[in-house]
């Protein structure tokens, strides 16, 4: 078994997700107490996809946060350089557009996607930047991007209760329900060192997208970050 570290080598990321690809999304709900569904739904309001736009789910797994976009009646392509968690994928949705692609370097051409969005899985990019310049190149004029990642809770009690959750009982429970337990264990270095919302949202301005915003899930477990390209 595999877990990352948090230099995030894409070979490491990728063969950690390939190992945890069967069991992911049980064990997310059961780590996230439930939550990890509420979070697609809020996803998907704020990506607010059209019949016949086309929308780039990148990150996408096994394209759980996919389905709900596609059933708006958008061309939904869901993306992921982790072939383990597109094959998981294919098994279930196999009418799906799966295709494989890393986030720095996407196989697609200039300005095609109405709209893009990633669920959990910038912070395991290894460039944020460059994955960020790559959703804008891909994005045509006027489109919008939709990013949701655990960020930091805003109440500082909270933030306390949070942290020590993470590191304390994620991991005996991570060994419990999945195949790697110990890619659990990056997963919660991964949320403690990632940026917070408004360092997140200047990355995002930095990197070319306008009308930057962002609203908290959770108290601030989570924040679904918002922007247009120009």
């Amino acid at each position: 078994m595999t877990r990352a570290s948090l230099d995030k080598q894409p070979h490491e990321v990728i063969s950690m997700f390939d190992d945890v690809a069967e069991k992911y999304d049980l064990t997310n709900d059961v780590l996230s107490l439930g939550q990890a569904r509420l979070w697609r739904k809020e996803v998907a309001k704020a990506v607010k996809a059209r019949p016949a736009e086309k929308v780039l789910d990148l990150a996408a797994g096994t394209a759980t946060s996919s389905m709900s976009l596609a059933a708006t009646g958008a061309y939904v392509v869901p993306c992921d350089f982790s072939q383990g968690m597109l094959r998981q994928g294919k098994k279930r949705h196999p009418w799906m557009p799966f295709t494989a692609g890393d986030a720095t370097k996407l196989p697609f051409a200039d300005g095609v996607f109405d709209a893009v969005t990633i669920s959990f899985g910038l912070r395991n990019v290894q460039d944020t930047d460059l994955a960020l310049r790559e959703l804008y190149r891909v994005t045509k004029p006027g489109g919008r991007i939709v990013i949701c990642e655990f960020s930091h809770p805003t109440w500082a009690p909270f933030r306390t209760v949070y942290e020590e959750y993470l590191m304390r009982a994620l991991p005996p429970t991570a060994r419990a329900v999945s195949s790697n337990p110990d890619a659990y264990v990056y997963l919660a270095e991964s949320i403690r060192a990632w940026p917070d919302q408004p360092a997140l949202a200047a990355r995002l301005k930095g990197a070319g997208w306008s009308k930057v915003a962002w609203r908290n899930l959770t108290g601030g477990i989570v924040a679904l970050h918002r922007g247009v390209r120009a």
